[in-house]
């Protein structure tokens, strides 16, 4: 019966692991947004591998006019641009030693979505101390899939995140907001749910049958 009580530990292990797992993607939130709106765009950056994470790229997408940056104690950044002179990607550097396996970091940015925007796909670069890479640029069911911001059809004027004078504060409430909301209706969050309560279930059937055994 010992092996049950093992067996069951370590199913719940294996469980917990996996969904912690697929849910540690780079991802760039809100994820949904209006045409035209102007947007406080966060990139959530987690540490999955046992090495600290010591620079991110995040390449702009079409659909999207990327404006200012969130300065972030500890790191530095740099734009990238186009041919016209355009900003075309940005890459925050770590001046220590970097985010830890176990932390992450939110690096924000902000900027005006296009009138005829249909999604955004945020593809980056993360690359650790120990020399590995990781490019988050994938289809969706991708392992290392890149974030999707979907576009909504509207004006993107006051309303969506504010007045014109108040965008920056807007925008941010409603990042905050979709980052909320996007947590309860993404699949990993059902996933991630659905493991721990498989691993519950095995646990009590492990018990039960423990305690079975010692009444006999």
């Amino acid at each position: 019966m010992a092996k049950w009580g093992v067996g069951a530990i370590v199913a719940i292990a294996l469980m917990l692991m996996l969904a912690g797992t697929v849910s540690a993607h780079v991802t760039v939130l809100p994820n949904e947004t209006t045409q035209g709106a102007y947007e406080v765009f966060t990139v959530r950056v987690p540490t999955e591998l046992e090495s600290e994470t010591t620079k991110v790229e995040l390449l702009f997408p079409e659909g999207v006019e990327i404006s200012r940056v969130q300065p972030l104690a500890g790191w530095r950044y740099a734009f990238g641009g186009d041919a016209d002179g355009a900003k075309s990607s940005i890459v925050w550097t770590a001046e220590g030693a970097g985010l830890k396996l176990g932390e992450f970091g939110e690096f924000k940015l902000q900027g005006k979505v296009a009138d005829d925007a249909q999604e955004l796909v945020w593809k980056a670069i993360q690359s650790y101390a120990n020399g590995s890479v990781v490019e988050w640029a994938g289809e969706a069911d991708a392992q290392t899939p890149a974030s999707v911001t979907k576009v909504l059809a509207g004006s993107g004027e006051a309303g969506h995140h504010g007045a014109a004078g108040d965008h920056h504060a807007g925008a941010t409430t409603g990042s905050e907001t979709a980052s909320s909301d996007g947590l309860l209706t993404s699949p990993l969050f059902y996933l991630s749910l659905a493991a721990l309560g498989a691993g519950l279930v095995a646990l009590s059937l492990a018990l039960g049958l423990r305690r079975s055994k010692q009444l006999v």
